[in-house]
């Protein structure tokens, strides 16, 4: 099996375990960092994808919250991009959801936190009306290249900072917890299938 793990900036970097699965020789871990937003995001994967046809495809890294506390780890499958919500009245699709292909291949479904990921081109410093439980700035385009080229996708995303409290500030102070405790989460899933 190969896994494919996404990282938007080298602070955010984290080398994952993955057990090897039942019947399987191993796991091979890629990684990549796609840079900040969802173009570039879009593009890195994309190129990616098409070079190395991965079985799944893991974004970690970090996000800010409204309603939840730092530190809290939350598992994404449902993705929506704040920037295209804005044309809803033109019939602009701008939700994802991965669980449907995670499912039929059995990839991830114990893996538990579920939260709602908002992704967007801006780092928010300001409360504003945000549908979902973490804001990030790259999860949604990575869904969106994923579905397209067939590939499931999961983001677990660790809360540094909460939206309107000094978010940059905290975000930088918060990476290194940010990566020790997203190995620690990622050790006691035991894989991507439950055994």
């Amino acid at each position: 099996m190969r896994i494919l793990v996404t990282y938007a900036v080298q602070g955010e970097f984290t080398e994952l375990k993955f057990p090897g699965l039942i019947g399987e020789d191993e796991v091979q871990v890629g990684y990549l960092r796609t840079g900040v937003g969802k173009v570039k995001s879009a593009f890195y994967l994309s190129e990616v994808i098409h070079q190395g046809q991965p079985d799944l495809v893991v974004n970690v890294g970090t996000a800010g919250a409204i309603h939840h506390q730092v530190g809290t780890v939350l598992v994404c499958r449902h993705f929506v991009d704040r920037d295209m919500q804005k044309l809803t009245d033109l019939g602009v699709d701008y939700e994802i959801d991965s669980t449907e292909l995670l499912a039929k291949r059995g990839y991830c479904l114990h893996w538990e936190g579920e939260g709602v990921c908002n992704t967007g081109d801006t780092f928010l410093t300001e409360l504003s009306e945000v549908q979902g439980d973490v804001v990030d700035m790259e999860a949604y385009a990575q869904a969106l290249v994923c579905r397209a080229k067939n590939v499931p996708f999961i983001s677990v995303k660790y809360v540094t900072d909460i939206i309107g409290q000094n978010s940059v500030k905290h975000w930088e102070d918060k990476l290194a917890d940010a990566r020790k405790e997203l190995g620690e989460f990622f050790e006691t899933l035991g894989g991507v299938v439950k055994s």
